[in-house]
């Protein structure tokens, strides 16, 4: 339903009037947590709110992709850890999740999702050049984190932006869990479904984030019942 002029007029009044401002300096990447903003602090377009370390829709989004994945897993038949015990990266934070079986090559995998913002200042000028390079660059920093671990894990960072672009890790991942449901179920378009899930879940991830930001006033109810 198309929302009317003078209704858009009255919510930007509204979050113009009821929000402060930072600059580009204080936004945070995903991987960041140690948040330096105040609660509720966001910019009239929402930018500063998909990459706050303290955003209301980073920890259901985390936990959204990495419920697909645990789901495709179980439907796969491969049994799995969630943040398995024993195994830590370099900062003593544990992977997302390990296979108990092996992957490739006899070893099991490991695989860690992150979620950085396209739009993100330090972000901008090689993602508006370059599709993905965010999650490229999160990939590297995965990776050196693990770098204790390669020998004896396949490890997987996977890395998604807000505005869509994968790692190129995290497609071959989607890739060979989307062949071994087709090879279990013989339907062709498992891999298909497997991506579209894991794209709305990045989309819903960003609703939460933005919509975390909107101050707190009554005249905002008429918005979402419409």
């Amino acid at each position: 339903m198309t929302i009317p002029m003078a209704m858009k007029t009255k919510l930007t009044v509204m979050i113009i009037n009821n929000i402060d401002y930072l600059d580009d300096d204080d936004s945070q990447d995903e991987d960041d947590d140690d948040g330096n903003c105040d609660d509720g602090i966001a910019d009239i377009y929402g930018h500063h709110a998909l990459s706050c370390a303290r955003s209301k829709g980073r920890i259901p989004r985390h936990t959204s992709l990495n419920d697909i994945i645990k789901r495709s897993l179980t439907s796969c038949g491969i049994p799995f850890l969630l943040e398995p015990p024993g195994i830590s990266r370099s900062d003593g934070k544990r992977p997302d999740g390990l296979t108990l079986i092996p992957w490739s090559r006899g070893k099991s995998l490991i695989w860690d999702s992150t979620y950085v913002d396209t739009l993100a200042p330090s972000h901008l000028p090689n993602t508006s050049r370059h599709a993905a390079s965010a999650a490229e660059l999160a990939v590297k920093t995965k990776v050196n984190k693990y770098a204790h671990l390669l020998d004896n894990y396949i490890f997987v960072p996977f890395a998604v932006e807000t505005f869509g672009p994968w790692s190129h890790d995290a497609k071959v991942l989607v890739s060979q869990i989307g062949q071994i449901l087709i090879s279990i179920t013989g339907d062709g378009r498992c891999s298909t479904y497997l991506r579209q899930r894991l794209s709305i879940a990045i989309q819903r991830g960003n609703a939460m984030s933005v919509l975390g930001t909107l101050p707190e006033s009554s005249p905002l109810d008429e918005l979402f019942l419409l």
